[in-house]
């Protein structure tokens, strides 16, 4: 097998394949250029997006030519693969705007050249698409009684499939289709739940240039953790690339919180190790290897400087002895703790513990503190006499979140 198939296969990030020898014949000879898409819906990526896209440097780094093709044509009707119920509708000025996001967070991480990787938006060629020119031509080429085989179509089937999203699968074909033409792409990879789509993909180019055409599809496992939810979903909801969104913080402790059955699993996916290196860090101290994964994981999306800060910020948390200014912060005018500040609204100001009577089910079952000390009074008022040595406030909601209040 060709050694950058290998590499995937070793690191988890292989699933099913077209016809495994024929690509790795083909990457033998030479460069092969490649797509993995991703549909601007929200503001931002989040980490299940991410998967294709540390397969992609990898295949990038054994010499391949990579394509991140955003789909702001596609998301404007929503990929049924995967989901209950039809995407809601966003306005087309908001998936352009997306689109600028997504574009900006890709080339932080993958870094486009414009030569071994760039993007593309199938918006170019789908948002002015005649309707019935495109039925001829492409609509023609699909057998309804074939798609509604796959299992994405035979899942939403149960709850009800709407015509929008039926034409789903005819768009990411064409997708495959103009970049094969447009780029000389021959190959497409994703989650696994993309298979029907990749082989109709597939299938529409040998329909259209000839069945000696070469075109493959490689796809992942969809990651879920060792208790079979989902990866990369929080009680609030996804972990975002955006730290405006996730805070750098939050993003490492997700790592950092992972099950020890997930930890050398998760080094493989998402990061750049070794495997010999990782192996070696899963044979030691558990919290040594968690630690490693947040860091790792949070310098690669984020950069060095941003895990260092966020690693100092755990340890002053959960150890004491790292840099407190690192953990998560809010400033609180003087005068006002001078005055006095509930417990209960100093938390809400933290944004520890959501609701004012999550707030105080937190109380009640002694998961607050304050500089370490428990609450157990809800009435009580903060004030300055609550600083500890360094003039802060070090909030506590439970056994993971913390808080610190700087005072200016």
């Amino acid at each position: 097998m060709n050694k950058a198939l290998q590499t995937l296969k070793e690191r988890g990030f292989f699933q099913q394949c077209t016809d495994i020898d024929g690509l790795s014949e083909l990457m033998d000879k030479g460069p092969v250029t490649f797509y993995v898409g991703t549909d601007p819906t929200g503001p931002s990526l989040h980490i299940g997006h991410m998967v294709p896209i540390f397969a992609l440097r990898h295949l990038r780094e054994a010499g391949n030519i990579g394509v991140v093709l955003i789909g702001g044509g596609t998301a404007r009707i929503g990929d049924p693969s995967g989901k209950t119920e039809m995407r809601k509708m966003i306005t087309y000025e908001q998936i352009n705007e997306n689109v600028k996001l997504f574009e900006k967070q890709l080339d932080n991480f993958v870094g486009f050249d414009g030569k071994t990787a760039f993007s593309d938006n199938n918006a170019n060629w789908l948002a002015d698409l005649n309707y019935i020119d495109f039925l001829r031509n492409i609509g023609s080429c699909f057998s309804v009684n074939k798609m509604l085989s796959y299992e994405a179509y035979k899942q939403r089937m149960e709850k009800g499939l709407s015509f929008i999203e039926f034409n789903y699968q005819l768009l990411q074909s064409y997708d495959f289709l103009k970049l094969h033409e447009r780029h000389n792409c021959c190959l497409q990879i994703g989650g696994d739940d993309q298979w029907g789509n990749i082989t109709a993909g597939i299938d529409l180019i040998r329909r259209k240039l000839g069945s000696e055409e070469k075109a493959f599809g490689l796809t992942f496992p969809l990651v879920t953790r060792s208790d079979g939810k989902k990866m990369g979903k929080t009680e609030k909801g996804a972990v975002f690339i955006d730290k405006n969104m996730t805070s750098v913080y939050d993003f490492f402790q997700y790592w950092r919180n992972v099950a020890d059955a997930d930890i050398r699993k998760f080094l493989l996916l998402f990061t750049f190790l070794p495997i010999s290196k990782i192996d070696e860090i899963c044979s030691g101290d558990v919290n040594k290897a968690k630690e490693c994964l947040a860091f790792e994981v949070t310098k690669e999306i984020h950069g060095v400087d941003e895990a260092k800060k966020a690693l100092e910020g755990a340890r002053a948390a959960f150890g004491g002895k790292g840099d407190k200014t690192a953990m998560p912060t809010v400033k609180i005018a003087k005068a006002n703790l001078e005055a006095g500040i509930g417990v209960i609204d100093l938390y809400a100001i933290a944004k520890l513990g959501g609701s004012k009577s999550d707030i105080r089910r937190l109380i009640q079952g002694g998961g607050a503190q304050i500089n370490g000390e428990k609450v157990t009074d809800m009435q009580m008022i903060v004030t300055s006499t609550n600083t500890d040595k360094d003039g802060d406030i070090i909030l506590k909601a439970g056994k993971k979140k913390f808080c610190r209040i700087e005072l200016y």
